[in-house]
């Protein structure tokens, strides 16, 4: 039997995870988008924020492999879609100044009453968003 949730407990473990380490590891929040935009921006860890980075992009490609079936994703074909709904995330990120690894793991963690607004937020702004897009104009 084939239990899809396992992956997205698995994904939020190591998140979690990964928070941890490296806030007891470096004393600071892991949020993503400012790990990434302090690359950007020029802000100093310069090796610190690209080794992060790395190991985004390193881990899935890493275990892909050691999976016997990898998870299935409902995302559009329409590229368009992909593209502004990724510009309209960094742009989120900007305007909230953090993502969902740092105001969603990392503040409603730490009890952030900062972290928890901002994720109210962006989460029924995200429900709203697909509601829209899939119900309404059918695009994904």
């Amino acid at each position: 039997m084939y239990i899809e949730w396992i992956w997205g407990l698995a994904g939020g473990l190591l998140i979690g995870l990964g928070a941890a380490v490296y806030l007891l590891g470096n004393g600071r929040i892991m949020g993503a988008s400012g790990i990434l935009g302090g690359l950007v921006d020029g802000s100093d860890r310069t090796l610190e924020r690209l080794s992060f980075i790395a190991g985004v992009i390193a881990t899935p490609l890493v275990l892909s492999p050691l999976l016997s079936s990898a998870p299935m994703t409902h995302l559009t074909d329409n590229f368009a879609v992909i593209v502004i709904a990724g510009l309209l995330v960094g742009a989120g990120t900007r305007i909230a100044n953090g993502c969902t690894s740092g105001h969603g793991v990392c503040g409603i963690s730490r009890f952030s009453v900062r972290g928890i607004i901002a994720t109210l937020i962006y989460i029924g702004a995200g429900g709203a968003t697909i509601a829209l897009m899939r119900h309404v104009w059918g695009l994904i």
